[in-house]
């Protein structure tokens, strides 16, 4: 690798003036999380050793390599460590994976993020001590399994064993201010949003009075959030 690979810098507002984003393994999950960062107007170096792939998203990205980032001293030359957030998305090599978060973290880039293959892959990467260990295919496996329930509007894991979920607020929620309904304390779940009549979204608060019908979000732990849909 050269120097003359080394990306060019430019104002960053999407994730904080000055941050930017190496993002390795541009793959199906790679490509959009990359092109969407870049939309936003984020500084984004896309790696990956698919010469055809690298081709494609030349002036996509602020800059995209063909390199092999399991190698530190490709990542060196590539100046990695100037990055302030650095994504693995490398789904068809869990070594490849490994050796590039290991090499990442060695080279302090501050927040480094991680697809994960398996759940074994995802313990070994947070045991490296990668900051944020992502499962994009069980995640969306398990969003799209609740919605096809049917009445759940939307699902997030937020993870920590945590969720967020949109849905019709079940009866035994309504005609009542939410502090006298004792939600929170009979099924350990916030009521943080509801859907006022004219579309937009309001926060919840003790004085909220819920009528059938009414979309609301909840957080609270996850094994709960996802019973949300039989609390009828």
């Amino acid at each position: 690798m050269a120097e003359h690979l080394r990306p060019r810098r430019r104002a960053i507002t999407a994730l904080g003036r000055g941050d930017s984003v190496v993002v390795i393994g541009l793959g199906r999950f790679g490509q959009a999380l990359a092109l969407e960062l870049a939309e936003s107007g984020v500084d984004v170096l896309g790696v990956d050793t698919d010469e055809t792939i690298v081709q494609d998203f030349n002036g996509r990205l602020t800059q995209v390599v063909r390199a092999d980032a399991s190698r530190e001293e490709v990542l060196r030359q590539l100046g990695v460590a100037d990055f302030t957030h650095a994504v693995v998305a490398i789904g068809s090599s869990m070594e490849a994976s490994i050796l590039a978060s290991s090499w990442l973290l060695r080279l302090n880039v501050p927040h480094v993020w991680a697809k994960a293959i398996t759940a074994a892959h995802g313990q070994i990467l947070t045991q490296l001590g990668v900051h944020h260990v992502v499962y994009p295919e069980s995640e969306m496996g398990r969003k799209v399994a609740h919605l096809l329930r049917g009445t759940i509007a939307d699902y997030l894991d937020l993870g920590g064993g945590f969720a967020m979920v949109t849905a019709q607020a079940p009866v035994l929620m309504t005609g009542k201010p939410l502090d006298k309904v004792g939600f929170r304390k009979k099924h350990n779940l916030n009521v943080v949003a509801v859907r006022q009549p004219d579309g937009s979204w309001g926060h919840a608060t003790g004085e909220t009075v819920l009528s059938r019908g009414d979309t609301i979000i909840v957080v609270g732990p996850a094994a709960v959030a996802e019973g949300f849909i039989d609390m009828r």
